[in-house]
């Protein structure tokens, strides 16, 4: 379905699968051959599952080790990962750890969830998270902030905030308490996961979310990652590549009451309709933005979304982020909502997408109001590194997000790749 299928994680990869403070103008354009900003989101629970690194130990080692291979590839930003599924990777009041599944999952799904969206039984792994998932007792993200800071790296926290399951086997506490703040589509029927932020409690316990990691870890920025959603099995959009979800009553209500018009006897993608329930992610995100300037007045907030190339899942691909996710990205610059944007690097198959206008698109729709970062896989040679440090100078990015931290651990060539990489990197942009 994809140009680049990404090896994904225990349960994020498998499955399917710092940051600039606001600028009124556009971002300094890069130059040629000038040093770029290297950085890379790290998923422990995918990492932890590779046989070269150890486990949640009493000592953390495993810990360490990551973020050795991040410094040692010039890597100044470290987007640590707080989220996996609708679990916590760290010690949460308000979510359930991240662990081996309960019953039916993607790693051992039932007959006829076999091979959907490619689940299959995989006893190895799913015995390797019983012996090295033990995020309830072991602080792994109290761990990575103290040592990443030891060695000079920013550590900001990841949160896939959108999901509440992954693949499928590990929803949220919160969704299996109130499936009626789920997702519901135009015929009615409902996610089997996925929550609707038109909710005000959702909204609340997403940000209680944030607001916990912020007053328990001395973070240095928040990423948003928008594009993780929840059971794999559940498309999103319609033919056209517009959400299929949004027709919660409390959105159909409210529509009709400022409208006069019923959304089921107007087309799905109207954008007034569109628009409306989009709003509920922009008040969360409003709401994400005050919090955070309760910790530091610049305290950097960068968001991972979509493109009008961009699919997940078995979905076809999205129409863009407004009508695909209903993420009116283009507002949450205008309002200072965020400081930082980068594109997701998922293309669906014969949709002409490239990174390139991916970048150029997400920079166009933010009005060069926010910095536009470039998405890149890890490369596998010092020559792919090259050509894509080209290709970001070429669009005038001056910082590169590398997909994902732990590719770097396979490669053969490592140390020579990781030398290329410390040469032309630069360090991070302080906000604080």
């Amino acid at each position: 379905m994809c140009t680049r299928v990404p090896l994904i994680t225990a349960v994020t990869a498998v499955a399917i699968s710092s940051c600039c403070p606001a600028q009124e103008s556009a971002p300094p354009a890069g130059h040629s051959g000038g040093k770029l900003v290297l950085s890379a989101p790290l998923t422990h629970s995918d990492w932890v599952l590779k046989d070269n690194v150890p486990g949640l130990d009493d000592g953390l080692s495993g810990v360490r080790h990551m973020l050795d291979m991040c410094k040692a590839a010039g890597w100044s930003t470290i987007y640590w990962r707080c989220l996996d599924a609708g679990r916590s990777l760290y010690p949460s009041q308000l979510m359930d750890p991240m662990g081996p599944p309960l019953g039916d999952n993607y790693f051992d799904p039932r007959p006829d969830e076999e091979g959907k969206v490619g689940a299959h039984h995989n006893e190895a792994i799913l015995q390797k998270m019983r012996e090295r998932f033990h995020y309830g007792t072991v602080d792994s993200l109290g761990e990575a902030v103290r040592y990443g800071h030891a060695i000079g790296l920013e550590i900001h926290a990841w949160l896939t905030i959108n999901e509440d399951d992954h693949a499928w086997g590990w929803p949220s506490r919160y969704t299996l308490a109130h499936p009626e703040h789920r997702w519901k589509r135009r015929d009615g029927s409902v996610y089997r996961s996925q929550l609707s932020f038109a909710f005000p409690a959702v909204r609340e316990y997403k940000l209680a979310i944030v607001r916990e990691i912020l007053d328990r870890y001395p973070v240095d920025g928040l990423f948003i990652d928008w594009i993780r959603t929840g059971d794999v099995r559940d498309p999103q959009v319609d033919a056209q590549g517009v959400a299929d979800y949004g027709y919660e009553d409390i959105l159909v209500e409210g529509f009709r009451l400022q409208h006069g018009e019923d959304p089921l006897t107007i087309p799905n993608d109207d954008l007034r309709w569109v628009r409306h329930r989009a709003e509920p992610h922009t008040e969360f995100m409003r709401s994400v933005r005050q919090l955070s300037k309760t910790r530091h007045p610049r305290l950097p907030v960068a968001v991972l979304v979509q493109h009008p190339w961009s699919y997940r899942g078995d979905n076809p691909k999205y129409a863009d982020n407004l009508r695909g996710l209903l993420l009116d990205v283009e507002t949450w610059a205008t309002e200072g909502l965020i400081d930082a944007a980068v594109p997701a690097g998922y293309y669906a198959a014969g949709s002409g997408g490239t990174p390139a206008l991916a970048y150029d698109h997400l920079r166009t729709l933010t009005g060069n109001k926010v910095a536009i970062w470039m998405y890149a896989w890890v490369p596998g040679s010092v020559d792919d590194l090259l050509s894509g440090l080209d290709l970001a100078r070429s669009l005038g990015a001056d910082h590169i997000l590398f997909w994902e931290a732990d590719y770097i651990d396979n490669l053969p060539h490592k140390a020579a790749l990781q030398q290329a990489m410390r040469e032309h990197a630069a360090g991070a942009f302080r906000a604080k």
